[in-house]
């Protein structure tokens, strides 16, 4: 029994609500005494009556970006706030960094000080706005996202996030809650991807996408391995030969628009573990072998996104699940697959996979007749030894498809950077004149060679590759609105460039 003595004497008291205001400041300058952000200035003037400023002032130097000071009962409402550092005041759009910085910094200070909150137990988090209320509000929500399904923790805690608008602005709220579900979608993607691979096969995949999405709106359609044989889909069974896992091919339709209109087609590669098959990979590199099917979970998230915003758009999202694994029937080096347009691959090494699971799905993808395609993967880990954990690689026959993915990302702070599909790499993917093509093909180069393998089954269809391989883990504060470990990424972009499409496409009807 708790007695009032001992309550009083307790040093731990659960602050019941909190705030988050923002300080620019001139990082350049250690003198400067920073700069309120004007929800900051008005809180501090007509409920803190100057305290606050003056607390501000006593603190030491005021916080930089990434940083925070935290003061307590300053007002009866709020018995927390926490100031945030924004940086400068003149940060925008940074051609050389291709990123919009301002936006990149309003994310990481409301994860910075949601963080803070979070870690003193506060229930109810208030965040201003920072001058961006949808990027305020995916630094809060990404900031604060802990996967405890796998702790022993007894009270597991998770703060409750609002949008503090001291004007009450209808514009804002909206904005913050579009930064709620792009956010809420990174996590859904970082949710999938850190479940380990016994527990998420692809029949258990399967399942956990048909209770995920048929509550939004998007109709799932599991189709078994007898249909993939049907169609001829050898190259991506071939991959699923050596597990007792049966592979799955999943379709998804979400219908915004009229039935008749073209749809958007978004194709995932689903390998819920690689191992690399009979060509094993080290056990280091088997790390996140689990995060393989990171372009599955980016088509999942996006495609229930989409639905949650109620966007005007027809998506048809295809997912072919499988498990890369050794066994009995493993595919072998010199094994030779046939695809659904009949040509022939040769398999010259097991590892390299990735390409084998997609081309069926971008074949059948031409019966939707689309607007455009766009598959994302895990493909090649070369790409971390030249952009380490910071680029998604870009590959795209479309000027205007890479324009729009690059316009996107510069808004989500997600970066990509194109790459070429020149034909000196598909030389080197046919060099062997007894097969169509190998999948690994002969010299260096393999990013772009598995790109040149892709393009060879999209004919004149506009089509944009995404390898997500590079940012399929956050590592080493790369952004520090993400916390070490799956990082979702490029989910939030995939939306953006949807939505944009959306309002140009009725722009051209106009």
């Amino acid at each position: 029994m708790t007695t009032r003595a001992s309550h009083e004497n307790s040093c731990f008291d659960v602050p019941s609500k909190g705030l988050v205001l923002g300080i620019y400041v001139d990082e350049e300058d250690p003198y400067d005494r920073g700069r309120l952000t004007q929800t900051g200035f008005k809180y501090n003037s007509r409920f803190a009556n100057g305290r606050l400023l003056e607390l501000l002032k006593m603190s030491g130097p005021c916080p930089q970006l990434g940083e925070s000071r935290i003061f307590y009962n300053i007002d009866p409402i709020f018995s927390t706030v926490v100031i945030t550092g924004l940086g400068s005041e003149c940060l925008d759009f940074c051609a050389s960094e291709v990123m919009d910085e301002s936006k990149e910094a309003i994310r990481i200070a409301a994860a910075v000080g949601c963080r803070e909150l979070q870690r003193l137990h506060t229930a109810d988090v208030s965040v201003e706005s920072f001058g961006h209320a949808e990027s305020a509000a995916e630094g809060a929500a990404l900031g604060i996202w802990t996967n405890h399904e796998f702790r022993t923790l007894a009270y597991p805690f998770e703060s409750n996030i609002h949008l503090y608008d001291i004007e009450g602005g209808e514009n804002d709220q909206m904005d913050w809650e579009i930064g709620l579900q792009k956010a809420s979608a990174q996590n859904l993607t970082r949710q999938l991807q850190d479940t380990p691979a016994n527990l998420l096969t692809p029949s258990m995949f399967a399942q956990n996408i048909v209770n995920i999405l048929t509550r939004s709106g998007v109709n799932v359609e599991v189709k078994v391995k007898n249909w993939a044989e049907s169609r001829q889909m050898s190259s991506y069974l071939a991959v699923a030969k050596g597990s007792c896992e049966p592979a799955i091919f999943l379709e998804l339709s979400y219908f915004g628009a009229e039935y008749d209109e073209r749809p958007i087609v978004l194709i995932g590669q689903g390998t819920t573990f690689d191992s690399g098959g009979l060509c094993k990979k080290r056990a280091v590199d088997q790390e996140y072998g689990r995060g393989d099917m990171t372009g599955a979970a980016v088509i999942v998230a996006t495609c229930r996104a989409v639905a949650s915003m109620k966007l005007p758009v027809n998506i048809r999202g295809l997912i072919p699940l499988c498990e890369h694994i050794m066994g009995a029937g493993a595919m072998k080096p010199g094994d030779v697959v046939k695809t659904m347009d009949g040509k022939c691959i040769e398999i010259s090494d097991t590892d390299a996979e990735a390409p084998l699971v997609i081309v069926d799905a971008l074949l059948y993808a031409k019966n939707f007749f689309p607007r455009f395609v766009i598959d994302v993967g895990t493909i090649s880990q070369e790409i971390c030894g030249v952009f380490g954990n910071e680029v998604s690689a870009v590959f795209t026959n479309s000027d205007d498809l890479w324009e729009r993915m690059r316009e996107a990302s510069i808004h989500t702070g997600d970066r990509l950077w194109r790459l070429p599909l020149w034909d000196v790499f598909r030389k080197k993917i046919k060099a062997h004149p007894h097969v169509d093509m190998t999948n690994l093909g002969i010299g260096s180069g393999y990013t772009c060679k598995s790109a040149a393998i892709l393009s060879e089954f999209v004919e004149s269809t506009d089509w944009l590759h995404l390898d997500a391989y590079g940012v399929m883990v956050a590592k080493g504060g790369e952004a520090s609105y993400l916390q070490d470990g799956m990082a979702g990424r490029p989910t939030r972009t995939l939306i953006e460039m949807i939505a944009k499409s959306t309002v140009d496409q009725k722009i051209d009807e106009k």
